[in-house]
Order: C-alpha cells, then sequence, then structure tokens
C-alpha cells in the first residue's frame, strides 16, 4: 500500500527538526524555523511536496485549535473588558485601512473596488503567529497583549463578510438584500443557541464526561466540541477559527475547562507548526529572488504602513502611547486568512498572478520578522514615552488592569480530602488566599458554590500556570497517587524555584525521590502514624507528656537528618539548600507557659535551648530583632531560628507549663 503523503510527512519532520535546531543555535525563533522548513521543502527549492494545499487544509487545524485555547483561557472579566477593545479598536483600524489603502490605490490609477479589495489584505493581521508569541512569553495579560486579541478577534469576524464582498467588488455577482438578512438570521440563530447551551448545558455535558475518569473520552469530547462549532460556523459564513473560538469562551464558563485544554495542547503545537511549514512551501523562491530588492523595500513599507494606520484607533479608546506602539508593530504583518482572500481575489480577476506572488514573497517576510518586531517593540515604546512625557514601564510587564484579580502570595491545594479540607478551612481562618484543584468531578460540584475549586490535572503545567504557581508561595500536594505527586512536583519546582512545595507520601522510601525532584517538606504518613501509635500506648501507660513530646522530637529529628543527608544532592541552589540543618518556627505564646511576662534576656532561649528569636508579632505589629529588655505577653506570635530539632524541642516551653 502505498501513502504518498506520509512519505511527504516524514520528510518534513525530519527536515524542520534539522532546521529548527540551527535555528535555536542562531537565537531565531522557532516560528522562522518553520517557515524555512516550508521554503526548503516546496516546490520552488527540493520539490519535495508538490500540492500544497493538501497540506496547507491539515494545517489549518493550528489555527482552529490556537483560537479554541485563547478562547478557553479567557476569563469572564477579561471578556467583558474587550467588549469595547474589539468593535471600536477592531472596527476603526480595519475601516482606516481600508480607506488608506483606497485612497493610494485610486491615486496610483487603479478602480476603488480593486483599493478595497486590498485594504481587506493589508488590515488583517496573523492570529496564529502572534498570538503563539504572546503564549510563549506570558504576554496575552498584558495591556498590548489583551489588544492585539482584541483586534485579532474582530479581523476573524471579518473574514467571512470580507470572502462575501470579493465578487461583488469582482462585479460576478449583485447585492441582495433577502440574502443578506437571510445570513443573518442565520448567524444570530447559531450565537444565540450557542450562548443558551453555555449557560445551561455546558456544565451538566462536561461533568457528565468528566465522571468517566476516562482521559480518553475527555479529549475525543473536547476535539468534538471545538471542531464542531468551527464547523458549524464555517457553514454560515463564517471563519472555521472563529467557530473555535466561540467553542473555548464556552468551555471557559465551565468550572472543568482545566480538565480539557492541557489534553488538546499537543495537537495544537503539532498542527500550528504545519501551518507555519505550509506558509513558507507557497513561496516562490526564483521570484523572490529577482526581485528580491523591490520585495524588501514593499515589506519595510508594508510594516511601516500597517504599524502607522493601526496606531490612531488604539490611542482613540484612551490607551498610553507605549502600549498602543506594542500593539501596532506586533499586528503590522500579513494574516494568514489574507491568504484565503488573495485566492479568491485570483479566482475572480481582482488580483494579477504577478501582483500575487508578490504579495505572498511580502506576507513571508513579515511573518517571519513578526518576532524580532515584538520584541523591539517595548524599547521602542519606551524611546517614544519618553518623547511624549509618559511615565516608562520597562519590558512588557505592564500593570495589569484593575478589574483583573492576579492570584499572588497564595495557597495552591492539589487533592481535597480530609487533609484537603482540614487545610483549607485552616487556611481560611487564618486568612490566607488559597485555591483548590480536584479531579474528582463530584466533589468539585458539591463544593463549587462554598470554596475556590477547579476541576483539573495539576501535573500539566499549563493547569498550574493558570492556578498562579509562578507567584504562590505555596503548594501543598496532598492527594494519594505517588506517580502524580512526582510528576506535581517536578512540574512546579520548574515553574517557580522560590515555591514552598509540601507534598504528602504513603511510605518513607518515597522521601528520597520527591527532595531530588524539588519538595521541601515530605510528609509520610507511614511515619506520621508511627509517631501517633507510639504518644497513644505511652499515654496508656501515664509516660508524662514531656517525655512523650521528647521522644517525637528525637524521631523527627532522626527523620529530618536522614532528609538533611539526602538534600545533599539536591541540585537547586537556594539558601535552604545551604543550610539543610537550619529553620525559623512559628509560634504562638500561650497564657499559661511560663515564658509570659519574662523578658527575653532572661529567658536565655539562645544559652539554653539554641534558639534565636527573630521577631516578635502583638496586636498586628512586628518587632524584629527584639532587644533584651522586651519582655513576652500571651498570644505573641514568637519567630524563632535554629536547627529542627531545636525548634521541637522548645515548642513545649510556649505552649504549656512544664514541670520542674
Amino acid at each position: 500500500m502505498e501513502i504518498n503523503w506520509l512519505d511527504e510527512m516524514v520528510i518534513i519532520c525530519l527536515l524542520s527538526i534539522g532546521v529548527t535546531i540551527v535555528c535555536n543555535k542562531l537565537k531565531l525563533p522557532s516560528t522562522v524555523g518553520f517557515l524555512l522548513t516550508g521554503i526548503l521543502c516546496g516546490p520552488s527549492v527540493l520539490g519535495i511536496v508538490q500540492d500544497v494545499q493538501d497540506i496547507s487544509h491539515v494545517a489549518e487545524l493550528g489555527i482552529v485549535m490556537l483560537l479554541f485555547t485563547i478562547g478557553i483561557e479567557l476569563s469572564g472579566e477579561a471578556l467583558n473588558r474587550l467588549k469595547r477593545p474589539v468593535f471600536l479598536g477592531g472596527g476603526l483600524q480595519l475601516a482606516l485601512t481600508v480607506l488608506a489603502l483606497m485612497g493610494l490605490v485610486t491615486l496610483y490609477g487603479e478602480s476603488w473596488k480593486i483599493g478595497v479589495f486590498w485594504g481587506c489584505l493589508v488590515a488583517l493581521s496573523s492570529s496564529a503567529i502572534v498570538l503563539r508569541i504572546l503564549q510563549e512569553h506570558g504576554l496575552t495579560s498584558t495591556p498590548a497583549g489583551s489588544l492585539s486579541l482584541a483586534i485579532l478577534v474582530f479581523q476573524d469576524i471579518m473574514v467571512a463578510p470580507m470572502l462575501l464582498i470579493v465578487p461583488l467588488l469582482a462585479g460576478k455577482i449583485h447585492f441582495s438584500l433577502q440574502n443578506a438578512l437571510m445570513t443573518l438570521a442565520q448567524i444570530g440563530v447559531v450565537l444565540g443557541g450557542v450562548l443558551l447551551f453555555a449557560k445551561f448545558g455546558i456544565n451538566r455535558f462536561m461533568e457528565i464526561v468528566v465522571r468517566t475518569r476516562t482521559r480518553e473520552l475527555l479529549l475525543l469530547t473536547t476535539l468534538g466540541l471545538c471542531m464542531g462549532m468551527a464547523l458549524l460556523t464555517n457553514a454560515i459564513g463564517l471563519s472555521l477559527s472563529l467557530g473555535a473560538f466561540l467553542a473555548g469562551l464556552m468551555l471557559a464558563r465551565s468550572q472543568y475547562s482545566m480538565s480539557v485544554i492541557s489534553g488538546i495542547l499537543p495537537y495544537r503545537d503539532v498542527f500550528m507548526s504545519l501551518f507555519f511549514i505550509s506558509v513558507g512551501m507557497m513561496l516562490d523562491l526564483t521570484f523572490c529572488i529577482r526581485h528580491f530588492l523591490p520585495i524588501i523595500g514593499l515589506t519595510a513599507l508594508f510594516v511601516l504602513v500597517k504599524a502607522v494606520l493601526t496606531l490612531p484607533p488604539i490611542l482613540l479608546q484612551g490607551y498610553p502611547l507605549r502600549a498602543s506602539i506594542i500593539t501596532s508593530l506586533s499586528l503590522a504583518q500579513v494574516g494568514e486568512f489574507a491568504f484565503v482572500l488573495a485566492a479568491a481575489g485570483m479566482e475572480t480577476g481582482l488580483l494579477k498572478i504577478f501582483d500575487y506572488q508578490a504579495f505572498l514573497s511580502v506576507s513571508i517576510f513579515t511573518m517571519m520578522i513578526t518576532p524580532a518586531l515584538i520584541s523591539v517593540a517595548p524599547r521602542l515604546g519606551d524611546m517614544a514615552a519618553v518623547y511624549a512625557g509618559e511615565p516608562v514601564t520597562r519590558g512588557w510587564k505592564e500593570a495589569e488592569p484593575n478589574n483583573v484579580h492576579v492570584p499572588e502570595d497564595h495557597l495552591i491545594i492539589v487533592g481535597f480530602g480530609i487533609s484537603g479540607k482540614h487545610l483549607a478551612r485552616a487556611a481560611r481562618e487564618s486568612s490566607i488566599p488559597y485555591i483548590i484543584l480536584e479531579m474528582n468531578p463530584e466533589t468539585v460540584s458539591r463544593y463549587k458554590n462554598k470554596e475556590p475549586i477547579t476541576c483539573g490535572d495539576a501535573s500539566q503545567s499549563v493547569v498550574l500556570e493558570h492556578l498562579g504557581a509562578k507567584k504562590a508561595r505555596v503548594l501543598a500536594i496532598v492527594i494519594s497517587d505517588p506517580a502524580a505527586v512526582r510528576a506535581i512536583t517536578m512540574k512546579a519546582r520548574h515553574m517557580n524555584l522560590n515555591l514552598h512545595i509540601v507534598a504528602r507520601t504513603r511510605f518513607v522510601t518515597e522521601l528520597n525521590p520527591l527532595r531530588q525532584l524539588g519538595a521541601d517538606e515530605v510528609i509520610a504518613e507511614e511515619f506520621e502514624s508511627s509517631i501517633e501509635v507510639f504518644s497513644r500506648v505511652l499515654t496508656q501507660y501515664m509516660v508524662p507528656i514531656q517525655d512523650i513530646d521528647n521522644f517525637s522530637a528525637r524521631f523527627r529529628q532522626e527523620n529530618y537528618r536522614t532528609l538533611r543527608r539526602l538534600s545533599a544532592v539536591r541540585p537547586l541552589d537556594t539558601v535552604a539548600g545551604r543550610l539543610h540543618d537550619m529553620g525559623v518556627q512559628t509560634i504562638r505564646l500561650a497564657s499559661n507557659s511560663p515564658m509570659c511576662k519574662l523578658s527575653l534576656g532572661k529567658s536565655e532561649l539562645r544559652r539554653k535551648y539554641s534558639v534565636t528569636v527573630v521577631a516578635i508579632q502583638r496586636d498586628g505589629d512586628i518587632t524584629a530583632s527584639p532587644g533584651p529588655e522586651i519582655c513576652f505577653a500571651a498570644d505573641d506570635v514568637v519567630y524563632l531560628f535554629g536547627k529542627t530539632d531545636k525548634l521541637l524541642a522548645v515548642r513545649p516551653l510556649f505552649s504549656c507549663s512544664t514541670a520542674a
């Protein structure tokens, strides 16, 4: 059995690996490597692929999945905030570009209809490239990233009307009010059905799927919703990617959105790579070499004109000059849907073959320089802001809009069993912000209106990112799956070196692997159960509570000594890694403690117990490095620094009276 396209795909994959590695060595983004791979594989160079359309049809799935994941990641607040930039900013950008190009083409001596067509071609930008770069750098939530997304969404909405007016501009068909009204009615019915399903049906449907605990079924459901909505919008004349975007927005309203996004990401990345390769295949290298200087000049002119035309619609909305410049440069390339529009123009006679090849060459060059434009945009924005007298914010990381809540310094609880519930209650009563992630859909449904809980797999990096792991203070992993605990620990440590990771495990034998993967503290149920067992037994034999606490402290110290030896091989170069035996403990002073009303100097904590009081919190005020004259009082929160075993041994002194 011969499968010609499979041979081509294998060669493309192998060639893309080599080209992308070379680009990585040259500090070029992978997008450029895929475009170069397409040029090499295309008919004009090696001729590995003769029928580019076959690859292009498959590659369109990459754009569909990209817009789907973007839709899922949009929260309700972010979507509400984007309404004005989408319709006002996107509408003004499109109108200004079409009017400007129509005027230029008319001055050149061509028909205004051709000018409108060229305006539509120039107005479209590449969702695939821009959003991919913004996602890779975590910039989609910045003001410039949100603006770029808003304008790109409006451009995708307008692809269908643009395709409809191409035959009208060419004089092939005439305008029909009846057909236009029928099309609008179809769009209204479809969008209304989507909104109703998103409000009343999506949660119940996804809950049924997630309860099966079958990853394959969840993936098929995700792909089915994504592709089904894309085909539905395509059937009524809208773009495939717009339908996928609507499907993503619909799933974003579901409490199970984090469960579906991780499964589709690998497929999205594969198809996106194929898309960039297919774009590169369209380039006629012979034509490009023959007209190299004019094409370079046209590329520079295109970027300049498009950036200048995109700037006013953003400034008119009240955005600062810096964010406006970054957005305009980010969108200064030809969009992937412009190729579809150009092909329609070729068929109807609006575009000549020479102009078509020149347009393709300029398009690919603008796509290739987009990563560089996005990289240099913040610096140009800073320079413009200084010249205009605006405050400068270095880099991309501008302030988030006030109505967007970004988790920070919070606690992430993975697992909502008994341990997770107790931890959440303690965090709530201590006013510690926390987020819960649970795999069991029934648990999520039961507590969705009571706790900040969501359904998802924490072993996926994208899920941890959505939970704010990069800015969290503590990650508590309290699930019973050893493989999942290891995966979560490794991913979380790679994402945030400063995150304090507390992991629960069943057996002591798991301590070493988890510490090596990055866990700061590992609680072994087997070990803690043994402590509790001998404590209960000794209590029945009337052993003093102080002696039991000393036994516990000594046994725990032996455990810590084991962990200390294991942590020596830990690859993380942190302060905690260098001070294996040291720690800080917070203790509240009990009212019946002998320390009450005793001064720090007379307590002799450093001489007798080898611990140092580094701070005391009283009535909300913290005294750092307290002097020897300060006296302890009931309910003081005392911060002690010292060796782990010493901290454990001194704890009874603060909690109750000790026997002489």
